[in-house]
C-alpha cells in the first residue's frame, strides 16, 4: 500500500504547493513569528533600538530618539517608532522589539510573490516566494531587531511600485507609491534611494528596445513628478525635525541634526571609520554564503539571462539590473558590512524564479544542493558528539563562547538529515527547506532560551541585587563606565552615564567626582579599572557576561592618596519609570 500512498501524497503536496498561495503564507508566518516573546533583545543592535523605543514611550520624547537622555543621531527614528509603538500597545519589550522586522519579512514575502506572478504567471511567483523564505540572509534578517529588515522592505515596495509601473499596468498610482517608499526608506536607513538604480537598465531598454509595443505607454510629465512624492515622505520627519530644533535653542539638538544629516549619510559612505572592507568583499564573502540555496544556480543561469539580455526582456533587465548596481554601489565605499545588500536578493530571486523548471531539471545542481544539506546536517551532528565527548578545540570553543550547544545541534542535525533522507527523486529539492525549517524552528525556541541568559546582562544584575538586598541599601544608583545599552535596558536600578562616545579617561574622571556621596556604585569591565583611582581588591566581583569579568564598585573603593584634577562631562541618567 505505501507504494501507492507515498506517491499520491507527494504529488498533492506538490501541486498544491506550486498553485495555492496559502501554504506559502502560512510557512513564511510560522517560520518568522515563531519565538516572537521567547528572548530578550541581544547584542549588538537589539538593545540600543529597543531602549531607545522604550525611552521614547517613557517620556512621550518621540522626535529625538536618546538612549539614557543622550541623544541618538546613529540613524532616523522610522524603525525605532515602530518598536515603540509595538511597545505602547503590548507594554512588552520581548514582543514589541521583534515585531517590525517580523512584519517586514512578510511585506518582503509577499511584494516578491506578487510582482513576479504578475510579470509571469502564479507558479512562477510562488517559486519566488518559497526561494526568499529559504533564502539564509533573508530570514536572518526578518527574526533580528535591525533596521535592515525594515528598509528592505520599503526599497523592495519601491521596486514593485517601479515595476508595476514600468512594465505591469502603467498605473500612476505605482509611480507614485514607488517614490514615496523611496522616502519612507530615507528616514528609515538613508539608503532608501536605491530604486532609483532601477531606473537606469529600464532607460538603457528604452534606448535599445525592439518594439515599441513592449512597453506601457505613460505621458512624460508624470515622470518628473516622483521626486515631491519622496521629498513629501521625508519632510514628514524631517520639516518637523528642523523646526523642533529650531525653536529649541539647545546646542544637542543642533548637534543630532547636524550628525544625521552629515556624518551619518555623506560620510559614513565616502570616508567610512569602520567595517572597512576590499572592494571584492560581497562578492567573496557574503553573496555565496548569505545568498544561499539561489545563488547555488548561478553558474546555470548565465546563459539564460545573457538571452533574456540579448532579447531586451524587461522581466529580467530592471532586477537583474538593479541587482549588479547595488551591489557596485555599496562595493565603491570602503566600509562594507555583508547585511547592506540585502535589498538586492529580492530582486536577485525575481529574476531567478522563471528559470526554476529549467534549474529542476539539472541533476548536478540538485545533487549540490542535497549534498549540501547533508553536509550541514551531518556536521551539526558530528559537531554535537565531539563536543559532548569535550574534543579539546571544540569544547575550547563552546566555553568561550559561554554555550553547552551540543544538544541543540545534534536534535537540528538528527531531524534535518532524517526529513532529508525521506525525499525521493524531485522531492530531493526540498533538502535544503527541511535543513532551513528544522534550524529555524529549534533556533527560535530551544536556542533562544539556551543564548538569552549568556547574551543578557541578567546574571550580572542578579549579582548586584543580592549585594545592595544583602547591604540593606534602599535607594542605589549605579554608574556605567563604556556601557552597552543592554546594561541600560535591564537595569533594576536607576542608572547614570557619561557619555556613549566620550573618552575612558574623561569618564573615569567624572566618574571620581559623582563617586563620593550617596548611595552611589560603578558597574565597569575589570580591564577598564587598571591604572584608575579604584582598587580592584575592594570592588565586588559580579561574574561574567558577554565573556566579559565585571566589578560593582562600592563608595570606599576609591583609593586615599588619589588626586583628581579634572572637569566632569556632562551627566546623562536613565530614571526607571514608576
Amino acid at each position: 500500500m505505501n507504494a501507492f500512498i507515498k506517491p499520491s501524497f507527494y504529488s498533492t503536496t506538490t501541486r498544491l504547493l506550486s498553485t495555492s498561495v496559502w501554504p506559502l503564507i502560512i510557512a513564511a508566518i510560522v517560520l518568522i513569528l515563531i519565538g516572537i516573546g521567547l528572548r530578550d533583545p541581544w547584542p549588538a543592535d537589539e538593545p540600543r533600538f529597543a531602549l531607545v523605543a522604550k525611552e521614547m514611550v517613557e517620556t512621550g520624547q518621540w522626535f529625538f530618539p536618546a538612549r539614557a537622555q543622550e541623544l541618538y543621531p546613529d540613524k532616523p527614528p522610522i524603525f525605532m517608532w515602530a518598536i515603540a509603538l509595538f511597545y505602547w500597545i503590548t507594554g512588552s519589550i520581548r514582543v514589541s522589539f521583534l515585531l517590525p522586522s517580523a512584519l517586514s519579512g512578510l511585506l518582503t514575502i509577499f511584494l516578491v510573490y506578487d510582482i513576479t506572478k504578475r510579470l509571469w504567471n502564479k507558479k512562477t511567483g510562488l517559486v519566488a516566494g518559497w526561494l526568499l523564505l529559504f533564502s539564509l540572509q533573508f530570514m536572518l534578517q526578518a527574526k533580528t531587531a535591525q533596521i535592515d529588515a525594515m528598509v528592505c522592505a520599503w526599497i523592495t515596495l519601491a521596486c514593485y511600485g517601479l515595476l508595476r509601473y514600468c512594465l505591469v499596468d502603467g498605473g500612476f498610482k505605482w509611480y507614485a507609491l514607488a517614490w514615496f517608499f523611496m522616502g519612507i526608506g530615507v528616514i528609515t536607513k538613508g539608503v532608501g534611494f536605491l530604486p532609483l538604480l532601477m531606473l537606469l537598465p529600464y532607460i538603457a531598454y528604452r534606448l535599445f528596445k525592439a518594439s515599441p509595443e513592449a512597453i506601457v505607454h505613460k505621458p512624460m510629465w508624470t515622470w518628473f513628478t516622483g521626486p515631491l512624492f519622496m521629498l513629501f515622505a521625508i519632510s514628514l520627519w524631517f520639516v518637523p525635525m528642523l523646526l523642533l530644533v529650531a525653536q529649541s535653542d539647545n546646542l544637542f539638538f543642533e548637534i543630532y541634526r547636524d550628525n544625521i544629516l552629515f556624518k551619518q549619510t555623506v560620510t559614513r559612505y565616502a570616508d567610512s571609520w569602520h567595517h572597512v572592507k576590499p572592494f571584492w568583499y560581497y562578492i567573496t564573502s557574503v553573496i555565496p554564503i548569505f545568498w544561499l540555496p539561489s545563488i547555488l544556480a548561478l553558474p546555470w543561469l548565465l546563459k539564460p539571462w545573457i538571452n533574456s539580455v540579448k532579447n531586451l526582456d524587461p522581466r529580467i533587465i530592471l532586477p537583474l539590473g538593479f541587482v549588479v548596481l547595488v551591489i557596485l554601489f555599496f562595493s565603491m565605499s570602503p566600509g562594507k558590512r555583508g547585511v547592506y545588500v540585502l535589498p538586492a536578493l529580492p530582486m536577485f530571486i525575481i529574476a531567478v524564479a522563471p528559470y526554476f523548471e529549467l534549474l529542476k531539471s539539472k541533476a548536478v545542481l540538485r545533487n549540490i544542493a542535497l549534498t549540501l544539506s547533508l553536509v550541514v546536517s551531518v556536521g551539526l551532528i558530528t559537531f554535537a558528539v565531539l563536543g559532548h565527548f569535550e574534543v579539546q578545540n571544540i569544547a575550547d570553543m563552546a566555553n568561550k563562547l559561554e554555550l553547552d550547544p551540543w544538544l541543540f545541534f545534534f536534535m537540528v542535525g538528527v531531524i534535518s538529515l532524517w526529513g532529508i533522507l525521506m525525499l525521493h527523486g524531485h522531492q530531493r529539492w526540498a533538502a535544503w527547506p527541511v535543513l532551513m525549517s528544522t534550524l529555524w524552528i529549534f533556533y527560535s525556541t530551544y536556542g533562544y532560551a539556551l543564548r538569552n541568559e549568556i547574551t543578557t546582562p541578567l546574571s550580572v544584575y542578579e549579582n548586584v541585587q543580592q549585594y545592595i538586598e544583602a547591604a540593606n541599601i534602599d535607594t542605589p544608583e549605579i554608574a556605567l563606565i563604556k556601557f552597552s545599552e543592554q546594561f541600560i535596558l535591564f537595569a533594576p536600578y536607576p542608572i547614570v552615564h557619561f557619555g556613549y562616545h566620550s573618552l575612558l579617561e574623561e569618564q573615569l574622571s567624572s566618574v571620581y567626582a559623582w563617586h563620593s556621596t550617596g548611595n552611589q556604585f560603578v558597574l565597569i569591565e575589570d580591564k577598564l579599572l587598571e591604572g584608575s583611582c579604584y582598587d580592584i581588591a575592594r570592588t565586588i566581583d559580579l561574574g561574567y557576561a558577554h565573556r566579559r569579568h565585571w566589578l560593582l564598585v562600592p563608595l570606599d573603593a576609591k583609593k586615599d592618596d588619589c588626586a583628581i584634577d579634572a572637569e566632569s562631562l556632562p551627566l546623562y541618567r536613565y530614571q526607571l519609570p514608576d
